[in-house]
């Protein structure tokens, strides 16, 4: 996973802040130019970082994932760890039978065990 910094980050936040949003949108809430939100938000996709949300399949409205949750918790270590797309996965991402390892990580939950 290969961020652009502050880009991306920016476009992050603004989905966290705002919702689900088009790229002309985050254009202005994040101070880069509608081209290049255009050229990033696919990349964020494949990265699974946000998710393109329908009806249609052109509609271009996106959504922060938890997976982008996560990433937004952990940007502080971007340049620090080698492999930030395991750091924000967690140690246990995949390991979850009905799939929500991830999601719960990115919330904070643990895996229903009390800490006492």
């Amino acid at each position: 996973m290969k961020l652009r910094q502050p880009t991306d980050f920016l476009i992050l936040e603004a989905l966290e802040d705002t919702g689900r949003n088009v790229a002309t949108n985050l254009a202005a809430h994040t101070g880069k130019s509608r081209k290049n939100i255009n050229t990033r938000l696919p990349v964020l996709e494949d990265y699974g970082l946000v998710d393109k949300i329908g009806p249609a399949e052109r509609s271009g409205l996106y959504e922060i994932s938890s997976t982008g949750k996560a990433a937004l918790v952990y940007r502080d270590q971007y340049d620090e760890v080698d492999d930030f797309e395991a750091l924000i996965e967690g140690p246990n991402a995949g390991t979850d039978q009905d799939g929500d390892a991830q999601a719960s990580f990115a919330r904070g939950e643990n895996d229903g065990e009390d800490d006492e």
